[in-house]
């Protein structure tokens, strides 16, 4: 699923990029049957890219204001973070910020490289400062909680430093994502929460150029300073929004789930090329505070019970691999693996095994039916979002597969928005979402902290599960307050072995990252061999990648 590209799913982004977006059906390249070849556009020039990263809905409105939730794509690349983070496995790369310290795990400071605004003006630590402090201003737009673990920012000359509200390493990630805007130009917007952000001025490597509600551009910024290691030119961003136009108008760089890549995309020309690597897991979230799911028998019943391979299979048409139950992406976070956990926690179907956890939580096979002490068939509801394709399939053989067992399992699929309403209100028994991404302590954090439980009815931003643990919170506070690799090791390699042993959530197959591109104008893209940057055209990423590629057959 493309959900970079629907609605937003949380402020924390547990579900971003786990790949569910509609396949290519009913248009004739679901299969091979029909031939399509695409057609670029002659009028665009070597050093143009012509990139389908942004969809209109079905036209584009002018928002640039990069901590709006509507804003353009554009705006990720016209803005930047101090920190560049790799979604793969998490690498922290240093952006706006040149280097940082933590003298305690109290404290950040950040050094800042020489930069330049586009229009001319100086990137100071002061810009650093206001952004900061105008997030605390405007909580609508602290997306990533900033203010929730900070408790003072003050620029010294070229550094700005970050007291925090308590031992909280981790912070440093959450603080440098944060998109620094230009102190001159917006403190004078009367409301920054509403503030369209129509003339952007950056420190990123473009600058925007036509703008029409079909169709905008983006002009290299010759101020940036990476200018030097940026080889393209111009962008031009179309208000796309079929898989078929991904496929047949020529794109560089599209982003998008596809059937049958290798006959549809890679079929339309010699150049078309493909990555899709983990983004993340999809996982089934039962609902702890709804019986029996708060039972562990009951969640190693149904673990145990489910065949990964084939759902992995089914889902993502053999893209994906299934996952363990350790919470991390492999082998993008291999260091991190806890060796004692077995097969690397990999879980095999074993419906012996699984009879014999439900027997130990009161549930007996009789007749076919998988039922309690009184006789009562084990049902529940499964709920994912109406329109993602791959988690639909994945939720039919979850019901095909469970219902082998006697177990009645109902698919409910609300409608995206209606979706995330539920888990985030804890009105599902269970669900079909997602765990792990690239900053291992927020993927266990945002998937097992208690301090996102809350009651039902009331919307949380992470833990849907609604899982509580005080040994598992005593390691993320652990994991959280040292700023020595090795304990952090050891409290990641403990929250390992919870997640294998007390399942939260049930691991099943990863969710990809559907990277498709172009190497005729532009080489040097992210690869399995080569995976310096995740291959979305979303969010900060692009910022690395943009500076890695290099006109093909050095074309001017």
């Amino acid at each position: 699923m493309t959900l970079r590209q629907g609605p937003a799913l949380g402020r924390r982004g547990v579900l971003a990029g786990l790949g569910a977006g509609a396949a290519l059906v009913g248009t004739g390249l679901s299969g091979c049957s029909v031939q399509v070849r695409s057609q670029p556009d002659p009028t665009i020039g070597k050093d143009t890219m012509l990139i389908n990263a942004d969809k209109g809905n079905p036209l584009f409105n002018r928002v640039f204001n990069p901590f709006l939730v509507n804003n353009r794509t554009a705006s990720k690349w016209i803005y930047e973070p101090l920190i560049l983070v790799n979604p793969l496995d998490g690498e922290q790369i240093p952006w706006l910020a040149q280097s940082w310290e933590l003298p305690d795990a109290k404290t950040i400071v950040f050094t800042l490289r020489e930069a330049d605004w586009s229009d001319g003006e100086p990137f100071t630590a002061d810009d650093v400062v206001f952004t900061l402090e105008l997030l605390k201003k405007v909580p609508a737009l602290d997306a990533k909680g900033v203010w929730q673990h900070v408790e003072s920012v003050e620029a010294d000359g070229d550094r700005v430093v970050c007291r925090l509200q308590s031992e909280d390493v981790p912070a440093l990630q959450i603080i440098g994502v944060t998109y620094v805007v230009p102190r001159h130009t917006w403190s004078t917007v009367a409301d920054p929460g509403t503030f369209q952000d129509e003339h952007p001025v950056g420190t990123g490597p473009f600058v925007l150029g036509n703008y029409s509600s079909l169709q905008y551009s983006m002009d290299k910024n010759p101020r940036y300073w990476q200018a030097d290691s940026v080889e393209i030119q111009h962008l031009v961003l179309p208000a796309t929004n079929s898989q078929l136009d991904t496929v047949t108008r020529g794109y560089d760089w599209s982003y998008s789930f596809i059937s049958d890549v290798e006959g549809t995309w890679g079929a339309a020309s010699p150049h078309n090329r493909w990555w899709f690597p983990p983004g993340g897991i999809i996982a089934l979230l039962p609902n702890h505070t709804v019986a029996p799911f708060g039972d562990v028998d009951v969640r190693r019943g149904l673990s145990l019970a489910l065949d990964r391979t084939r759902i992995a299979e089914v889902a993502s048409e053999g893209y994906m691999q299934p996952a363990g139950q350790t919470g991390l992406m492999l082998p993008n976070q291999q260091d991190w693996l806890n060796p004692d956990i077995p097969d690397q926690g990999m879980v095999v179907q074993d419906t012996a095994a699984a009879l014999e956890s439900f027997s130990r939580a009161g549930y007996t096979q009789r007749d076919g039916k998988l039922v309690d002490g009184d006789g009562k068939q084990f049902a529940f509801a499964l709920t994912s979002a109406n329109g993602y394709t791959d988690w639909t399939r994945a939720a039919q053989e979850v019901v095909e597969q469970l219902g082998a067992l006697g177990i009645d399992v109902k698919l409910q699929l609300p409608q995206p928005a209606g979706y995330q309403s539920a888990i985030a209100g804890g009105e599902f028994q269970v669900a079909l979402g997602g765990m792990g991404g690239g900053d291992v302590f927020r993927a266990f954090n945002d998937l097992m902290s208690s301090e996102f439980v809350v009651e039902a009815g009331k919307s949380t931003q992470a833990n849907y599960e609604r899982f509580s643990d005080p040994e598992v919170d005593a390691l993320l506070t652990e994991f959280k307050s040292s700023t020595d690799p090795a304990r952090q090791l050891a409290a990641a390699r403990a929250l390992q072995q919870q997640v294998y042993d007390k399942l939260p959530v049930i691991g099943m197959y990863y969710g990809g990252l559907w990277g498709l591109y172009n190497d005729a104008k532009f080489v040097g893209w992210p690869t399995a061999e080569d995976p310096y940057m995740a291959p979305q055209n979303y969010d900060s990423a692009p910022l690395g990648i943009f500076t890695r590629l290099k006109l093909a057959g050095g074309a001017s």
